[in-house]
């Protein structure tokens, strides 16, 4: 739940396996065992991390969303919302059980 503040969210990955030495290989055109060459290109995943955190955030930010605001279409989906930010902006609501 949030007030319309900014969502923080704190994630964790597991570090880039790494192998220091190449592996058993195949050349495709001679047919005859090879090793692999050692190469190591992504130094730091930080940058894929961050795009994949977001995406996945927004992906359970939509799924709350749609579960709260379910409707057979769009339009229903649009009805749905707007009734509940017209109820919002009446905050507090009288409680008829005082009158």
């Amino acid at each position: 739940m949030t007030n319309g503040m900014p969502i923080v969210v704190k994630g964790t990955m597991k570090p880039i396996s790494t192998l220091l030495r190449g592996l058993p290989s195949v050349d495709l055109n001679t047919k005859s065992a090879q090793d692999s060459q050692y190469e190591r290109s992504d130094v730091s995943a930080i940058s894929a991390a961050s795009v994949v955190m977001e995406n996945v955030v927004a992906f359970e930010v939509a799924t709350a969303f749609r579960d709260k605001f379910s409707g057979d279409s769009m339009t229903e989906v649009r009805a749905q919302y707007g009734a509940f930010m017209e109820m919002a902006r009446e905050l507090p609501l009288t409680d008829p059980a005082s009158s």
